[in-house]
């Protein structure tokens, strides 16, 4: 039974890993392509380590699945979004069908920063008018 479920467990994990390989070719931008791997390969490698976690019924092994299947569902959106970060800040270009740029207007390329909200011209002190 535990073979069968592993076999299983094995085939979606490479599966999602290779769909996440087709999307990075296939997507036309930075952050539709980094989307598309960070989901499919993060969803597929948590699958494979918990697949050698039940085959090799070894707590140490079980252990070390669940250790990777941490990091790797930690780490991967974190790595993602500072790649999107990097990519948008240095103008990677979207995709031309891209209806929405929230970012656009609120970004200092100079700075690499975001207003939040209308930026303030300098000496401008809303803060203490409000209180």
């Amino acid at each position: 039974m535990s073979e069968v479920l592993t076999a299983i467990m094995l085939l979606a994990g490479a599966l999602l890993i290779l769909i996440g390989a087709i999307g990075a070719v296939r997507m036309p931008d930075l952050l539709l392509r980094m989307h598309a791997t960070t989901k499919a390969g993060a969803l597929g490698a948590g699958l494979i380590a918990v697949a050698s976690g039940i085959y090799f019924t070894s707590p140490e092994v079980s252990v070390r699945a669940v250790a990777i299947l941490a990091f790797v569902v930690l780490t991967a959106p974190v790595a993602a979004h500072m790649i999107g970060r990097a990519g948008y800040f240095t103008g990677a270009p979207l995709w031309e069908k891209t209806l929405k740029d929230e970012l656009r207007d609120n970004l200092d390329r100079t700075g690499h920063y975001l207003h939040s909200g209308s930026p303030q011209e300098p000496g401008d002190d809303n803060d203490s008018q409000r209180q």
